[in-house]
């Protein structure tokens, strides 16, 4: 699978009853997990006092991160993408 860092910015649109946001964020965490268990999503921040999230993603290419992978997701609707593929740096301390 490929890598992708994916920023996700979410605007609940203006009068939205409070009780359906509450009702999706909750299906939003479950569907987090399942992507995470079946390994589509590797990592997830916050920055410090921003409603954005920044993840690391995996899928077969980009069309199934957007399609499959984040098309799945409950406040996908909601949701900006800002998504951009990763490959292996020469001097990751890691390879």
């Amino acid at each position: 699978m490929r890598e992708f860092l994916v920023e996700l910015t979410t605007t609940v649109p203006d009068g939205t009853d409070p009780a359906e946001v509450d009702r999706v964020r909750a299906r939003e965490a479950v569907r987090a997990r399942e992507l995470a268990a079946s390994g589509h999503l590797a990592r997830l921040w916050r920055p410090v006092g921003e409603k954005r999230s920044i993840g690391l993603w995996r899928a077969e290419d980009e069309a199934a991160l957007r399609e499959e992978v984040l098309g799945s997701l409950p406040l996908r609707p909601w949701m900006t993408a800002v998504v951009t593929e990763l490959e292996t740096h020469p001097n990751d301390p890691t390879v």
